[in-house]
């Protein structure tokens, strides 16, 4: 079989499809799978005060394995991007294809379903019940997500703990853990399930130097070893180098 040459003027395609890069041949090229794709996404926010566009004809193609960072200064649009991205928000026009399965056109009872099994997300300030240990935190999700047996979640949220390093820490309440600790109980709910997408605003913002570099390390992690899709949106410089993309925005534009 002959070799495949991708032209340097390629533009990748529609979400779904595989695309071979170099000029190895076609049964030994590694194939790239898009997993999160924006074409020509805009955001309008009405108020009585008038029109706000938040984000301008938005193109983004994000790929299986890949660490993709969102960065930009305060207010350009990098949570409302993160938020359409996810799910959350429904952009004013445009199109968003995560998996291959075109999430803009979905119902909202098809919408949850499809994010409940598909996306783990991660958030600023954590958002654990307080009342809950940390066990219990990672296995309301995994009830949430449709799994039979107490017995049967409490070992799989005991593994995600192990796997974030915190099997040692399972009883304890939020209030008795450190800032980076809570965040890895985040990090293991979003897990839950096995989700193949995992998006995060901004993990590390809460954290000190040795807590974020932690972070920063289990999510390179999460993403090569597990073949996951990494979406964050930060401010922090840190995570520039475990980084396979980094887009920037700036007054609702992408610029890279």
């Amino acid at each position: 079989m002959t070799a495949t040459q991708i032209p340097t003027s390629f533009t990748p395609p529609l979400s779904g499809t595989v695309v071979t890069t170099g000029t190895i041949p076609f049964e030994q090229a590694k194939p790239r799978i898009e997993a999160i794709v924006a074409q020509d996404v805009n955001m309008v926010f009405n108020s009585e005060a008038g029109s706000f566009q938040a984000l301008q004809d938005i193109n983004l193609d994000i790929y299986q394995g890949e660490i993709q960072l969102l960065m930009g200064p305060s207010g350009s649009g990098k949570t409302t991007l993160l938020s359409i991205l996810a799910g959350i928000l429904t952009p004013t026009s445009g199109q968003v294809y995560l998996l291959g399965e075109e999430i803009t056109a979905m119902s909202r009872e098809q919408l949850s379903r499809f994010r409940l099994k598909n996306i783990g997300f991660i958030f600023q300030g954590f958002n654990l019940f307080p009342a809950l240990n940390a066990v219990e935190n990672v296995e309301l999700a995994l009830e949430v997500k449709g799994m039979k047996g107490g017995k049967r979640r409490r070992g799989e949220a005991l593994d995600l703990l192990d796997q974030v390093g915190l099997a040692d820490k399972a009883d304890n309440l939020p209030k008795n853990l450190s800032g980076g600790q809570k965040q890895r109980v985040a990090i293991a709910r979003a897990l839950a399930g096995n989700p193949p997408l995992i998006m995060a605003d901004e993990p590390t913002a809460a954290l000190d130097s040795h807590s974020g570099h932690t972070i920063i390390e289990l999510l390179r992690t999460l993403a090569k070893e597990g073949n996951r899709t990494v979406l964050m949106v930060t401010h922090d410089p840190r995570i520039m180098d475990v980084a396979d993309r980094v887009s920037y925005l700036e007054d609702g534009v992408l610029k890279a």
